[in-house]
Parts: C-alpha cells; structure tokens; sequence
C-alpha cells in the first residue's frame, strides 16, 4: 500500500471510529430551563446513550424561547457543529403565541429541508397546541408533525413531552417545563427512538 493510500485508509478508519455527533435543536424544554446542568434533558440523554452502549457526542443548541422562525434564522450558524444527527424539538412557542400553523408548518418544512440537504439524519420530536387554543387551531397544529415525518420520510417521536405533560408532579410550578422528575421520563421514553436513528446515522 502507498502512502497515499495508506493515509486514506487511516482516515476512514478515524471517521468511522468517531464518535457520532447529536445535536439537540429546540426550545426552553430542550434548553434545560430551571434546571441544574446535571438534571437537563441533553446530559440525561448523552448519560442514558453511554450507559446503553453507545460513543455519542451530545450538543445542545436549544435556546430558550425560540420559536420555529428563531429556530430557522440561527440553523446555518448552528450547523458549524456539523452533526451527524438532529433531535428537532420547536413549536411549543409558536402555539403559545398564537402563530398561524401554516407559518409553523413553513418553517419546520425549511428546516428539515436544509437539514436533508446536508444529509443529516433528523429525528422530529411532535409538539401538541395547548387545549386553550380551541379544537380548530389544535387540528391544524398538531397535524403539522406527522404530515412533515411522512412528507419527508424522517424518524419521528409523536409528542416530546409524552407522559410528562399536565402531569404537576412533574413538572415545574409553571406547569410547562419539566423538573427533573419529568425529564428523567422524557428520556427513558424517547431513548428507544434516539437509539434507532443513531443506526441510521452511522
């Protein structure tokens, strides 16, 4: 083998032995808010992958109070990180506020395409509208996470806060943001999902 071909074959076998980079792209929920680092939702699951077996590289680029257009405006900044995979978890903001669901739906589609464009495997974590909203702006929002998932065949996760939600025991005495009761249940729920897509990134 020459030398070239030598250091080309060093290379590939570095590149396959790295370990994967998952990036955490969301909100406040994401972000860890109120929590101590320790008990946040992207140590947990870095933690929880390790302990499954898994060399995983976790990022969080969440930021607390985006909403799907924030989330858009900073993806080719957060994407010098260069992941192999993203956990997408936006729209909770934009219900609260009231933005219509088809700029919601816009947006993630503008996401997930520059995403595909750049062959990164993304998991889409689903958000429901709160019941406030009224049945007719729930519809149109809660539909707007599997539409995407088929539309764009990408792994997906129903509902992030699945188990979690509405529950006040796990929750924070806001109501909406987990404690660390409840991210612990995010996790042990969400990890089966997370570990397929870590597969279909490797």
């Amino acid at each position: 083998m020459g030398a070239t071909s030598l250091l080309c074959a060093q290379g590939a076998s570095a590149a396959a032995n790295r370990p994967q980079t998952l990036m955490l792209y969301g909100d406040s929920l994401m972000a860890g808010y109120g929590l101590s680092h320790e008990d946040g939702f992207a140590p947990r699951l870095e933690a929880a992958l390790r302990d499954a077996g898994h060399d995983v590289k976790v990022i969080n680029s969440s930021v607390s109070g985006d909403t799907t257009a924030a989330g858009l405006a900073r993806l080719d900044w957060a994407l010098a990180d260069n992941p192999d995979i993203v956990l997408l978890e936006l729209g909770a903001n934009d219900a609260l506020r009231g933005i219509e669901p088809a700029q919601t739906r816009a947006n993630l589609m503008e996401i997930v395409g520059k995403l595909r464009d750049r062959d990164v495997v993304v998991l889409l974590a689903g958000m429901v509208a709160p019941p406030n909203m009224g049945k007719e702006y729930g519809d149109e929002f809660n539909g707007i996470y599997p539409d995407l998932a088929t539309q764009y065949q990408i792994d997906f996760y129903p509902f992030f806060l699945d188990g979690v939600a509405a529950n006040s025991a796990l929750n924070q005495d806001d109501g909406m943001h987990p404690n660390a009761d409840g991210v612990k249940i995010i996790v042990e729920r969400i990890l089966p999902q997370v570990v397929n897509v870590l597969g279909a990134g490797s």
